[in-house]
């Protein structure tokens, strides 16, 4: 991918890439420049690419300064476009998306970035009233995350208090059993 697309210029409709672009940002040899492999790879997307097509690259980026290279690599080839986050406060789920369009120069058209409840964020949805964030193209909002609860053992109401309870019954009964620690009644792993 560095080293540029071989392929015949105009014969693509549309790219997709999937956890690939962020790995140009690396120099894993010493012959690897990552700045002039973005250079040679949004170069031949640009040219490989139908007018009017796009291309979404799906990356996970180290820091802020790998996305900003992204871009502007990729607006310097000719792309227009932008970053769409989904998920953009979750540490786990947080996706990032590059979605470009070959030879035009409108950003309207790109999609929102999914919420925190699987909704689509807009900035329509803002209470703020504020006009000025228009040309964002990923709505932030407030987070609501539901409290955790502990996990309860509901099979056939057995979990530790239960496992107490069985205890001393059997001590009650005169039986040996082993001491309580704090590892009594807890869950093994899936891996022995």
């Amino acid at each position: 991918m560095g080293e540029g697309l071989g392929l015949r210029p105009g014969v693509m409709d549309g790219a997709i890439s999937i956890s690939a672009v962020q790995w140009l940002c690396n120099a894993d040899k010493s012959s690897h420049e990552p700045r002039l492999r973005l250079k040679a790879f949004f170069g031949s997307l640009y040219r490989c690419l139908a007018r009017g097509a796009r291309a979404v690259l799906q990356f996970y980026a180290d820091n802020v300064k790998q996305t900003e290279m992204l871009v502007s690599f990729a607006m310097k080839a000719g792309f227009a476009g932008g970053v769409v986050i989904d998920w953009p406060h979750s540490s786990k789920a947080k996706k990032s998306y590059l979605v470009l369009t070959c030879g035009t120069s409108s950003i309207a058209s790109l999609p929102k970035g999914k919420g925190e409840d699987g909704e689509m964020c807009s900035s329509d949805d803002d209470d703020d009233g504020d006009e000025s964030n228009d040309d964002q193209t990923v709505g932030t909002y407030g987070r609501n995350r539901s409290n955790k609860r502990q996990k309860v053992n509901k099979k056939n109401g057995r979990g530790k208090d239960w496992l107490l309870r069985k205890k001393e019954q059997m001590r009650k009964r005169g039986r040996d059993v082993p001491a309580d620690t704090k590892y009594t009644g807890r869950k093994r792993k899936t891996r022995f």
